[in-house]
């Protein structure tokens, strides 16, 4: 059999990988859910749907305020309720005369009031003259007049429910938002509301920005990282579907999140990217700094990887006892 002991042991190798990865597999997989769009947010959760889009006219939503690389600081917010761009607060973070993010300017610009709620009700108004006016009557309308329906309409989402397929709202004075907002869901449940946040202009939609933005803005997609474990304090993390090795390598950033003073600063994005932008140049730097390059030769592990070859080595070496 020594001829073909390295076939044995090869075989023998491979079984119990096998096994350790059906045991690992069964212990420890990732959860392979479905993709969450913008149709099974309106399927599932309608009205919270419904409540997202009015609060996009408001210019409520986190995505209104995100500033570069989407939108100027409080721009979307300052149109949608007729106040100055000085008044809405933004989310730019800064560190003292550090601001990369107002540095790249927008170079994806997003204004979620009209690519997520207007847009789509402009072109789902072609052929249906009812629809055309309300959009029309709501575009012309005044900022406050705006403002006064908004606020009437997302005063009767908290009773709203579905009948039979159907969002019913409790009538109030909030001029054409009903119908607006019943077309809005109705064409989100058929899956056109995806295509049309994915519509880029090319022959392959791949950016992904536009509905992932108007999902993060709901209360839908939270919930569902919320019980996967996901959030940002809860520190999980999930494979992409069919994408090995998928989010995996983040978990030395997500670590930062965990712990003070990222874990309570308002600019935790920042200090994450550029701690781990100094660690990075350290890495780099090992070989040429003094001190960094001698800790593999003051902390010896390689000697533990390598005992049996240091062994042998002291063995070779060591005298022979003469003849006699």
């Amino acid at each position: 059999m020594a001829p073909y002991d390295l076939v044995r042991e090869l075989a023998l190798a491979l079984a119990a990988v096998l096994v350790l990865v059906l045991v690992l597999a069964a212990a420890l997989s990732s959860p392979d859910v479905p993709a969450v769009t913008v149709q099974s947010w309106a399927q599932h959760a309608p009205v919270d749907l419904v409540s997202t889009a009015t609060s996009e006219l408001q210019g409520t939503t986190l995505s209104s305020a995100y500033g570069p690389p989407y939108t100027a600081p409080g721009e979307e917010a300052a149109d949608a309720v007729g106040i100055t761009p000085e008044e809405v607060p933004d989310s730019v973070q800064t560190l003292g005369p550090l601001a990369p993010q107002l540095w790249a300017g927008i170079h994806l610009p997003i204004h979620p009031a009209w690519s997520d709620v207007l847009h789509p009700l402009v072109l789902a108004s072609v052929g249906n003259p009812a629809l055309r006016q309300a959009v029309v009557a709501y575009r012309r309308a005044p900022a406050a007049t705006r403002r006064r329906w908004l606020v009437a309409f997302q005063a009767q989402l908290g009773s709203a429910r579905m009948v039979r397929g159907q969002l019913v709202v409790r009538p109030a004075q909030d001029g054409p938002l009903p119908l607006m907002m019943e077309t809005l869901l109705t064409v989100a449940r058929s899956g056109g509301l995806d295509a049309l946040l994915t519509q880029s202009g090319h022959f392959y939609q791949t950016d992904y920005t536009g509905p992932l933005l108007f999902l993060g803005d709901g209360g839908y997609l939270p919930a569902l990282a919320q019980s996967q474990h996901l959030l940002g304090d809860q520190w999980g993390m999930m494979n992409e579907t069919g994408r090995y090795p998928g989010q995996a390598w983040l978990w030395l950033y997500t670590m930062w999140y965990q712990i003070p003073p990222y874990s309570t600063a308002g600019n935790a994005d920042l200090l994450v990217v550029l701690t781990m932008g100094l660690l990075t140049t350290l890495l780099l730097l090992v070989p040429f700094l003094p001190g960094l390059r001698d800790i593999p030769r003051w902390v010896p592990i390689y000697r533990l990887i390598w005992r049996e070859h240091y062994r042998d080595e002291a063995a070779r070496r060591r005298p022979r006892p003469g003849p006699g």
